[in-house]
């Protein structure tokens, strides 16, 4: 297969400032970057977020799972992800006062625009930027990158910091990413029968049944076989409780449905 040409030209620049790239809030936000545009040495990979109701981009598995448990904190209220340092002539000032070479694209030779991974927004509109990095992927020349980043945003009194694998959860993250797509029921396969009035109250069934000490997998098969539903049912609508955070479980330990786990009220 034909290598995509990944030259960044002033041409470029300008079309995507066009498109938006970089602009929005919410579900109207465009990343600067898209999957297409860059290779990656890690799992590429596009989720919609709960929060944002929009596709995501990541090329990392350290990305993915930073998103998982930033999606799922009740502190933040958007994610902007691949978010770009403009305008670029800003960067290339930093890097003449730091005596450091701003990064350029090794096809067009140009300088390319510095992104962060995410520009996080809080409950009490605080913003805070992290960009992922793999501890071992933490060279000279990519501290060098981080100081142009971090004093970028420490211009406009912005907090940046940079996360690793050591920073990220890996069960919190796992146990995120095995509940994420049951956030919406009538997309799963055996409640497509079902109106959401007769999926709510399946829920607060399931709900009232197994809280306290409960092995989902047991109490899920018996009532699948009371409501006569299709088998998988009974730990979907778990799953589902637990994103939607309508059940407290321990999220730092791996969800077992073969196991007693204890089952706490969580929203209404």
């Amino acid at each position: 297969m034909a290598k995509r040409k990944r030259g960044f030209t002033k041409e470029k620049y300008e079309k995507w400032l066009k498109e938006n790239r970089g602009s929005g809030d919410g579900s109207k936000y465009k990343p600067w970057l898209t999957i297409q545009d860059v290779p990656s040495i890690g799992k590429c990979s596009r989720l919609k977020g709960i929060k944002t109701n929009r596709q995501h981009e990541f090329f990392s598995n350290n990305e993915t799972n930073y998103f998982y448990i930033v999606d799922f904190s009740d502190n933040v209220v958007d994610v902007k992800e691949q978010f770009p340092l403009l305008p670029i002539e800003e960067t290339l000032l930093i890097a003449e006062e730091l005596g450091i070479k701003h990064p350029t694209n090794p096809n067009s030779k140009e300088p390319t625009v510095i992104t962060t991974d995410f520009l996080l927004k809080l409950r009490d509109g605080t913003i805070l930027c992290r960009t992922i990095k793999q501890c071992n992927d933490l060279t000279k020349r990519q501290i060098d990158k981080f100081e142009i980043e971090r004093r970028y945003w420490d211009k406009k009194g912005i907090s940046w910091k940079v996360v690793t694998e050591r920073n990220i959860d890996k069960v919190m993250a796992n146990n995120i990413e095995l509940v994420y797509q049951f956030y919406d029921l009538q997309t799963i396969k055996g409640f497509e029968k079902f109106n959401i009035e007769q999926i709510k109250e399946l829920v607060l069934d399931f709900k009232k049944y197994i809280l306290g000490k409960s092995i989902i997998r047991e109490k899920a098969s018996d009532f699948e076989a009371q409501m006569l539903l299709e088998s998988g049912c009974g730990i979907s609508i778990f799953k589902h409780l637990v994103i939607t955070k309508q059940i407290y479980i321990d999220m730092l330990t791996p969800i077992s449905v073969d196991k007693e786990i204890l089952i706490l009220e969580g929203r209404n």
